[in-house]
């Protein structure tokens, strides 16, 4: 077996400690998560996506610490075992992220035919229309699909537009209920967008952060991969071994030595 690089087993350990890690701080998010959306009502929605959270971190941990295992003890088995196992998961994030990049479009779809079926807000559910009300007041928008058009004439309070707003904002009609009991003599202003593209800009933003995080990750393992193989390759050259080289002039005095001493016997 060879000598493996100081250098090139240090970088190994420490990357993939440092997966280790990842894995498990991965792992105490997961199950924090699960806990915290458990008596949720849209759990059923999130279990694929916790279980694939579960699955990856716990079989990186794992290959981790088998990794490190055949690091410090030099066993082949062990880091063959990491490499293998590193590669497949690693074949498996591309996938989920080539799925994740051609599903946007449908993502955005989906949530329009979601949040537009809510219309018109007076047949809306008092949780959708709560629901709204945060979403307005949090994105600066009024309304879905029309801005304030969709509330009607019961246009609500969460749509009015503050001075702070970073947002445009327009002059209310004033045949809504928000000058019911306005005694000033300014306009009321209220947000002139409407919050359905600002809802598919922010999935597309956590979307975005997901994949680009998964690729990150991906990337650090196929550099714990390409680590790994340096280290079986170099456990698999052989050490050398000094040549014997014959000299013709040859010093005789240890050889003088030892022929005095057999004529005294």
């Amino acid at each position: 077996m060879g000598k493996v690089k100081v250098c090139v087993k240090r970088s190994y350990m420490v990357v993939t400690s440092l997966m280790a890690l990842i894995s498990a701080l991965l792992l105490a998010a997961t199950l924090f998560s699960h806990g915290h959306f458990h008596d949720d009502e849209e759990i059923d929605k999130m279990l694929a996506g916790i279980h694939f959270m579960y699955a990856i971190s716990i079989i990186t941990l794992l290959l981790s610490i088998i990794g490190l295992y055949g690091s410090c003890k030099k066993k082949k088995w062990a880091l063959i075992l990491f490499a293998v196992g590193i590669i497949l998961c690693i074949l498996f994030m591309f996938d989920f992220e080539r799925r994740g990049l051609a599903v946007r479009p449908m993502v955005v779809e989906n949530m329009k035919e979601q949040y537009l079926s809510l219309l018109p807000l007076s047949n809306a559910s008092e949780h959708d229309i709560e629901g709204l009300k945060d979403t307005q007041i949090e994105l600066q928008c009024c309304g879905l699909d029309q801005g304030y058009l969709d509330w009607g004439y019961n246009i609500s309070e969460t749509c009015l537009c503050f001075e702070d707003s970073t947002n445009p904002c327009v002059v209310a009609p004033k045949n809504s209920s928000l000058f019911v009991d306005w005694k000033h003599n300014q306009p009321v202003m209220i947000y002139k967008e409407s919050c359905l593209p600002y809802l598919i800009s922010h999935a597309l933003i956590a979307m975005n952060l997901v994949i680009g995080v998964t690729l990150g990750l991906t990337l650090f393992w196929m550099l714990s991969v390409v680590l790994c193989i340096i280290i079986l390759c170099q456990q698999r050259q052989k050490k050398d071994i000094p040549a014997v080289v014959y000299h013709p002039e040859a010093r005789t005095g240890n050889y003088a030595v030892l022929t005095e001493t057999t004529e005294y016997t």
